[in-house]
């Protein structure tokens, strides 16, 4: 028997190995979202999943060069859905890589480092080994260079109605309310991402520019990691489009 011929015979065994390398990412993110397991555990099961695709689609792939050159319709066919189910962690995959390049080595973003808003019992919500804020110093050209569309905003309303707004979009995020203060114009909440659930801590500032308009602040930082991939600028935007 040759081995294009073993390789043929091989394929459906190894359709069910890319159906539970593909199921394993979204798998491994939910558990540790649901704290099943550390994030450090599912990042070491998923790069050994990445490696198991990478080899996977290289066999697919060659095998279904070698259907096509023996007219082997079933092969040819087998290989393509081989194909097309490690399109999905592959996609995942291209499409964190692209995002990590393309974003700063930064995980503290925020709408003023002129004056940026602060953490009351700062230690009372972030753990102690969680990242240390951020300085101005170290962020600030990078952010603006990046995302220079993270500004202050300006609302109309006094700051007790403009509050009213934060509180109502915080909850429409979903934040989960570490303390809300509206006499001092202050909410401070914990966030998670999507796919890990890595929580992030967020503070929002509430000042008066005169007597019909407020300014709102934003300030997110994650936890972990040396860099956010963009996720704490894009929750700020999203936060400030909630607010008109």
């Amino acid at each position: 028997m040759s081995i294009v011929v073993k390789l043929f015979r091989l394929l459906p065994v190894l359709l069910i190995v890319a159906l539970a390398v593909a199921w394993s990412f979204p798998l491994l993110a939910f558990g540790a979202r649901k704290e099943l397991w550390s994030f450090q555990t599912a990042f070491f099961l998923l790069a050994g999943s990445a490696v198991t695709a990478a080899v996977l689609l290289a066999v697919s792939g060659t095998a279904l060069l070698m259907a096509i050159r023996r007219k082997n319709d079933r092969a040819k066919h087998r290989a393509i859905l081989l194909i097309l189910v490690l399109s999905i962690p592959v996609g995942i995959l291209f499409n964190f890589g692209i995002k990590a390049s393309q974003a700063p080595v930064i995980y503290d973003i925020s709408t003023d480092w002129e004056n940026p808003p602060d953490f009351l019992d700062l230690e009372g919500q972030r753990p102690k080994d969680a990242n240390p804020l951020q300085t101005a110093a170290e962020v600030s050209a990078l952010q603006s260079e990046f995302y220079p569309d993270i500004v202050s905003k300006t609302v109309a309303g006094d700051p007790l109605a403009v509050f009213e707004k934060v509180q109502k979009a915080a909850d429409e995020m979903d934040w989960k309310l570490f303390l809300s203060d509206p006499s001092q114009g202050r909410l401070q909440a914990v966030d998670k991402t999507f796919w890990f659930g890595f929580k992030d801590d967020v503070v929002v500032r509430v000042k008066a520019v005169d007597s019909a308009h407020s300014i709102v602040d934003v300030r997110s930082v994650s936890r972990v990691g040396k860099g956010d991939i963009g996720k704490n600028a894009e929750r700020i935007n999203h936060f400030l489009s909630l607010i008109d």
